[in-house]
């Protein structure tokens, strides 16, 4: 079953909660996201994906992953 960007922004969005977060796609397995959030800062960006990619909860291990590709920014707010 196809994923869509809503899910993927509700599965970010649970483990940050105060994070702006945009997600586009529409075709069921390949997105774009984009996520500030506070919690990045220090962190640098292998770790901050690394955290959206664990929120994302299994959604992309391996062949049978509901989403394909997911092209990823992340960054603490200015």
């Amino acid at each position: 079953m196809p994923i869509t960007a809503g899910e993927i922004e509700h599965l970010i969005r649970e483990s940050f909660p105060d994070a702006k977060i945009v997600v586009q796609g529409d075709d069921g397995q390949h997105f774009a996201a984009m996520v500030e959030d506070e919690s990045f800062r220090g962190l640098n960006r292998v770790q901050q994906q690394r955290a959206v990619y664990a929120a994302l909860k299994g959604k992309m291990d391996g062949p049978a992953g509901e989403l394909h590709a997911l092209a990823l920014t992340t960054k603490a707010p200015d």
